[in-house]
């Protein structure tokens, strides 16, 4: 027992939580007709600088090779993005936005980037770095 709650207690008042906030994700997806996991791989290839592999989608994501392969090959067929050789890695390509596909994600990306980064901002520092550190510990025990 830890404050007259046990830890079963605080699990669900955790999950309650992150299933809120994975909630408020899937909502922003539908509105831009996109399932949750179409957003986040969106998301990450808008931040990687020079593209990601398909490889590396799915370890960001813990996303199975085939849900990755069916998202990336309906951004494909929509333009959205292409695949770009590694010059130092010739076996693999990176995924990358075409022009299509930055005008696209223009849309949907940076808005909510800037709402996560608004409900941060509510935090201070040292949360912010508690949330973080507490969060990873969490994750890499599970």
């Amino acid at each position: 027992m830890i404050n007259n709650k046990s830890i079963n207690d605080y699990l669900n008042d955790y999950c309650k939580l992150r299933d809120r906030q994975y909630a408020v994700y899937t909502r922003y997806a539908k509105k831009h007709c996109l399932t949750t996991n179409e957003l986040f791989v969106l998301d990450i290839i808008w931040f990687a600088k020079n593209g990601l592999t398909q490889k590396e989608i799915c370890e960001r994501l813990s996303m199975n090779k085939q849900t990755a392969n069916a998202i990336i090959n309906k951004f494909l067929k929509l333009g959205y993005v292409e695949f770009k050789e590694i010059e130092t890695d010739r076996r693999n390509k990176n995924i990358v936005f075409t022009s299509v596909g930055k005008i696209y994600a223009e849309n949907i990306i940076p808005p909510a980037a800037n709402a996560d980064n608004k409900a941060l901002e509510e935090l201070s520092f040292y949360d912010i770095k508690k949330l973080v550190e507490l969060t990873a510990k969490f994750t890499e025990s599970m």
